[in-house]
């Protein structure tokens, strides 16, 4: 699925609901003890956020707008792990976005003299790995079962059930587990 780039403007009213938000976090959100996801799942449903069952959003995760985020059944948001969610950001189930990893909606159209800001989506599908410190960038689909490798950087969409890793990501090869023939490609 390829994304395009939309000019975004923000309204007063998200500008608002994201101090509000801010505030949240600071107070309710961030301090809380790392077992407590039930509780940061009541926090980020109240602002919109659109979560399976046994989501696991760690209390060091940064969400910039919760109403933009959706997350499946089983997924997890990682320690320090920072959603600049000006679209809409979909983990699939049973997928992780592991500890300092940066998914990123929002840039600047820098072929125009004035650098509009632009967001696109971010769907991360079922069972995927987005392991310790990448970088996902706006319009990015990344296949179900698909492992991105640490410190990679991802600027196109990656196919489903392969493992890419490098800056930029590359494909490393297919991902076939043993002992699932259910869910292998």
């Amino acid at each position: 699925m390829v994304h395009r780039f939309r000019p975004t403007t923000l309204s007063t009213s998200n500008k608002v609901a994201r101090a509000l938000w801010s505030v949240v976090w600071a107070l309710l959100y961030r301090p809380t003890p790392r077992p407590m996801h039930a509780w940061r799942r009541m926090l980020l449903r109240l602002f919109g956020a659109k979560l399976g069952r046994g989501v696991h959003p760690y209390p060091s995760a940064r969400i910039w707008a919760p109403w933009n985020l959706e997350m499946g059944d089983h997924s997890c948001l990682g320690p320090h792990v920072d959603c600049y969610c000006m679209e809409t950001i979909t983990i699939g189930a049973y997928s992780t976005v592991s500890q300092y990893s940066y998914l990123c909606t929002g840039s600047h159209d820098y072929l125009n003299i004035e650098m509009p800001l632009v967001a696109a989506p971010i769907t991360i599908g079922e069972r995927v790995w987005i392991t310790a410190d990448v970088f996902v960038g706006p319009g990015v689909t990344v296949g179900d079962g698909a492992v991105v490798l640490a410190r990679s950087t991802v600027c196109k969409s990656v196919d489903p059930w392969v493992v890419v890793g490098g800056s930029p990501a590359k494909f490393i090869k297919a991902r076939v587990l043993e002992n699932h023939a259910d869910v292998n490609p």
